[in-house]
């Protein structure tokens, strides 16, 4: 018989030739090794399928008129066969081998629901987006974390806990944030692990970082809908985040370079917030606080790693 695997891994993409290979190739090189790869393809018409050739990969499709973010994972779900499911998203990359090994640690705690990990922006990446995963993201782990934040592009959750409550298929994004609200409400915990860090490629056009942020906006206000996000809000947060990244790019010397872009990314992220809640609802202040507030209060200086990082071509 197939043991079964430490963990299963769902991988969601569409049009992801560039980058599933990298991801694959880090998967790889982890010293985890007994793992079940999933696919979850929603209508690729690139060679993504075809770059996964060479590797050890379980291709499930969903029709493109079916997605939904929730419903892809679930589907994802109903074919894992560990008790750790990991998501990742095709255009991220582990940094270290042992990602997966930092990743899964906190669940030997048995009130442990989630545990996500480290993002940091590619080379390419918008200076904002850069601003934002190190507001996320800091550079020290988390155990107990008090309010249910996490990102799905990284993060693994326990798949018992997953069949008492599958991922929210109505939402239009946020359906990472809506479980992990669930799981602290049952009394489980959410663990930030700053070693299990992922680099993750995210190069967007001007109408992909509007439609994210009214997307996100609009599920905000479905979890939430006691919150609000006035224009007020709108104008404050987007002055205190360029004023914040002007700042950051001038440490940089990248401000002439980059600060026309600074306003334009902080305009769409904020404007993009705003027309969401319109349709939708609210976000409490401590979450208001992590995702759109620039710095972060707990970010402490960063412990070099012994661990070598991945070599990729």
């Amino acid at each position: 018989m197939t043991p079964k695997p430490v963990c299963s891994i769902i991988i969601r993409a569409y049009n992801e030739e560039k980058h599933i290979r990298r991801l694959l190739t880090g998967i790889a090189e982890q010293t985890v090794k007994n793992v079940q790869i999933i696919l979850v393809d929603s209508g690729s018409t690139d060679r993504t399928i075809e770059e996964t050739s060479g590797f050890d990969v379980e291709v499930v499709n969903i029709p493109s008129q079916e997605f939904t973010f929730g419903r892809s994972l679930n589907l994802g779900f109903e074919h894992a066969r560990a008790d750790l499911v990991v998501m990742a998203s095709a255009h991220v990359f582990p940094v270290y081998p042992d990602w997966l090994e930092t990743l899964l640690a906190p669940f030997k705690e048995k009130n442990v629901a989630l545990t996500y990990g480290r993002q940091r922006g590619a080379e390419s990446s918008h200076f904002c987006e850069q601003q934002i995963f190190h507001t996320w993201y800091p550079e020290h782990s988390v155990a107990q974390q008090s309010i249910p934040f996490c990102n799905n592009a990284n993060a693994a959750i326990r798949r018992a806990l997953w069949l008492e409550h599958p991922y929210d298929e109505t939402l239009p994004g946020l359906e990472d944030l809506a479980w992990a609200k669930w799981a602290q409400q049952n009394g489980s915990a959410i663990h930030y692990v700053t070693e299990a860090e992922v680099i993750h490629v995210h190069n967007e056009s001007t109408d992909g970082i509007f439609n994210r942020y009214r997307r996100e906006g609009m599920a905000f206000k479905q979890i939430y809908p006691d919150e609000k996000f006035t224009r007020r809000d709108l104008i404050k947060l987007f002055t205190q985040n360029v004023i914040s990244d002007s700042r950051e790019a001038i440490k940089a010397k990248k401000f002439f370079s980059t600060f026309y872009k600074i306003i334009r990314f902080r305009w769409l992220q904020f404007n993009g917030t705003y027309q969401g809640y319109k349709h939708s609802g609210p976000l409490t202040w401590q979450l208001k606080k992590t995702f759109y507030y620039p710095g972060n209060p707990l970010q402490q200086k960063s412990v070099a790693r012994k661990v070598q990082p991945i070599q990729y071509n």
